[in-house]
Formats: C-alpha cells, structure tokens, sequence
C-alpha cells in the first residue's frame, strides 16, 4: 500500500469527523501541523505521493495524503475542515456541488486530465455498438453530460441544441441505434462491463480498473480546449496560505509533469 490512511467510502463519514480535532485548516494540519489533502487513489493519491516523498520536504512542505474512493466525501470533509483541500475533480463538478450542497469551495489550481474514455468488452469501435443496447453513464451531473457529449462526438446519439453542462438522457434529440442508459455511481462503471454493452468511464477509475485508456477505450475525449481539467480545491479563503501556495507551486512544476507524462503513458495529461 502507499504512504496514505485507505480509508472506505463508509468508513470516511465518520472518521473525517472525528479527525476534525487535528485538521482543522492548512495552519493547523493533520499530523505534526501538516497539510492533510483527500484525494481518490489514482491518479491523485498517487501525484500527491509523488509530491510528498520527492518535492515537498526541500520545499519546506509537510503533506498528508488521505485517500477517499468516492466523489462526496472529499468535498464535505473540505468544507467542514476534516482536511485542508482536495484533488479528484474537475469545475464543473465542483460547480454543481456548491450549488447542491451549500460548500463554499474554490479551485487552487488546475493540473491535469484524465480523458473520458468509451470502454465495452465487446465492440471495437463506436460504430461496432449494436441497436438497442445498453450504456453505463456516470450519475452525476457534470460527469453525466460529460459522458453524452463523448457519444454524441462520435455519432451515437444527437442532442438538443440547448443541451449544455447538465445534459441528461432527456436531452437527447436523435437516438439512432436506440440505445438503452444505465445511469450509476462513476466508480461503479468499471465493474458494469459485465453487465452493459458499453461503458463511459472517467479516467482515475480506469486506470485503477487496469484499462489503459490510450489502449483500451473505443474513443477518448480530445485534451484540446477542453474544460474538464482536474483542480485542487479548498475552502474559499484558504487560496493564498502558505502552504497551499506551496502545494500549488509543487503541482506545477516540471518534475510533475515528467512524472505524469511517464507514468501515465498519456491517460492523464499535465494541464500546466
């Protein structure tokens, strides 16, 4: 295992409050006063990681890396300052959060993406889905339309005109092959394969399910333009402390993008 707490998704509403006492804001820390930061396992934990055992001790950082295997919790435990700051999502993501949820989150800094990919066990190619079958879409609001955008891109389905960030299978206009929606939880979508025809699935859960995006997938989102950067995020008003500052600093820097750029081997790109 990593130099982190692995922690459930169920476990984690609980113990992020009970670790509350020791981290409560980037002054105050976890263990030893130092920067606690949730992340989903891979890519995040593991660029944190990265960070922690080679960047930060010379740049005068103490970082704690906690992993979290859901989309929710990492965002409450920020807000309530469980922990310091996070690093799984993208804007748009944490957009719709703050609206549904009331948190008062704000992005730090951009640092990478992980291409949307369209995965199936057994078509090779988009145009090899056959009519009526079923897709795995991810639940959430962003992610979601996400999703329908990457099948509309590659000539699946059509949707309405107006449809935009929160684009749901209703807004389809023209369904072609009429094909079937299966809407589930992002981290799910990897073991749906069995049970689907054809899965959208968001790029950290790939690569922790051993598909190789640049590989595997039947077509990926273009990195061009697009706005699904994945950001550290904190709780407004904490941007400028020092050591977030240096987080930021640390994420950026030309030893991380090497990092990523050969680890990754193109299913994360550096966004900086």
């Amino acid at each position: 295992m990593r130099n982190t707490i692995k922690i459930s998704a169920i476990a984690l509403t609980v113990g992020a409050l009970a670790l509350g006492a020791t981290a409560c804001g980037p002054d105050s820390g976890g263990k030893d006063g130092a920067l606690v930061v949730a992340a989903t396992p891979v890519p995040h934990a593991e660029i944190l990681n990265y960070v922690k055992d080679h960047l930060a001790d010379k740049a005068g950082l103490k970082l704690e890396v906690r992993e979290f295997t859901d989309y929710v919790t990492p965002n409450t435990a920020t807000e309530d300052g469980s922990v310091d700051a996070n690093f799984f999502q993208h804007q748009a993501y944490l957009d719709d959060f703050n609206k549904k949820k009331g948190t008062h989150l704000v992005p730090a800094v951009t640092v990478h993406l992980e291409p949307l990919g369209l995965y199936s066990h057994n078509a090779k190619s988009p145009k090899d889905i056959e009519k009526g079958a079923t897709i795995g879409i991810p639940n959430d609001t962003s992610n979601e339309a996400r999703a329908l955008k990457l099948l509309e891109d590659n000539k699946l389905i059509t949707l309405k005109s107006d449809a935009g960030n929160e684009a749901t299978p209703a807004d389809i206009a023209e369904n072609p092959k009429g094909l079937k929606f299966k809407e589930l939880e992002a981290a799910m979508l990897p073991r749906s394969l069995d049970d689907v025809d054809a899965a959208v699935i968001n790029g950290n859960y790939a690569i922790e399910a051993d598909l190789k995006p640049g590989k595997d997938a039947l077509a990926l989102e273009s990195p061009k333009d697009n706005p699904y950067g994945n950001i550290l995020v904190v709780k407004q008003g904490h941007e400028k402390d020092p050591q977030v500052k240096k987080l930021v600093k640390l994420l950026t820097s030309p030893e991380v993008k090497k990092f990523i750029e050969e680890k990754y081997d193109g299913a994360v790109i550096p966004s900086f």
